[in-house]
């Protein structure tokens, strides 16, 4: 039984630091540290752990932001999940717990950048959470130590997840998104992971390729509200976008 609690302990924050080596490989340099876990817990932002018993298998932190506008919302900078543990739904465990405790604060937007090389996380981010994207940063990052990286450039789309909306809710229910009239695709290779291990120039020819396209999709004012998998890879659908 996995249990999902809101992290307040410093012992637990500790723990939470130390998971992210095990997760992504990080070096101590590219490690978020124990002053920015206490921070956020200080000033609005959340930090939650899934436990398995008494082992934290899985963490999220949260940290409060203001849009030009004046508008409060969460950055959520981070969520991992032990290796053992994925596929089992902790993620969306974790995330849905967020969007609740978001939610009773008054907050109507929870963002987050993702690796859209990633299709999982693609996947899970726009079709069971119900994000959008309309955002796309050159190497928000820089280079990490992460292998999981593989040396790439830190590309990333920023995941908009207006968790006040219908379409999160029905997402939350696990009912789907809405469908929309899709105009426009970017497409991944299914084998995109292998090619980031052992052809570095040819992974970086395909994330070039896809930045350009997201770029001038967006310059459009088109979003990403679908994800579609196939055996060939996977296929970002975007739409003209007002509001859901």
């Amino acid at each position: 039984m996995i249990e999902v609690r809101e992290l307040v302990e410093r012992q637990d924050l500790t723990e939470a630091v130390r998971l992210q080596k095990l997760i992504w490989g990080f070096e101590d340099v590219d490690l978020l540290p124990l002053r920015l876990f206490v921070v956020a817990t200080k000033v609005g932002g959340e930090v939650l752990g899934a436990f398995d018993g008494t082992q934290m298998v899985g963490f999220c932190i949260a940290i409060p932001g203001i849009k030009p506008g004046g508008s409060g919302y969460w950055h959520s900078h981070m969520m991992g999940v032990l290796p053992e543990y994925r596929n089992r739904g902790l993620g969306r465990m974790l995330k849905l717990r967020q969007r609740t405790a978001a939610l009773q604060r008054g907050l109507k937007l929870v963002e987050w950048t993702f690796d859209p090389l990633e299709l999982k996380n693609a996947f899970f981010n726009i079709e069971r959470l119900g994000a959008i994207v309309r955002r796309y940063v050159l190497n928000q990052y820089g280079t990490t130590s992460s292998h999981l990286h593989g040396g790439l450039p830190t590309d990333r789309c920023v995941a908009e997840w207006h968790i006040a909306t219908p379409r999160a809710e029905l997402a939350a229910e696990g009912q789907g998104v809405p469908r929309r009239e899709i105009i426009e695709r970017v497409f991944v290779p299914g084998d995109i992971a292998e090619i980031r291990r052992n052809d570095q120039k040819r992974a970086r020819d395909i994330q070039r390729r896809v930045s350009d396209e997201f770029l001038n999709a967006f310059d459009q004012g088109h979003a990403v509200v679908e994800f579609e998998r196939s055996a060939a890879g996977g296929t970002y659908l975007l739409s003209q976008w007002d509001s859901e």
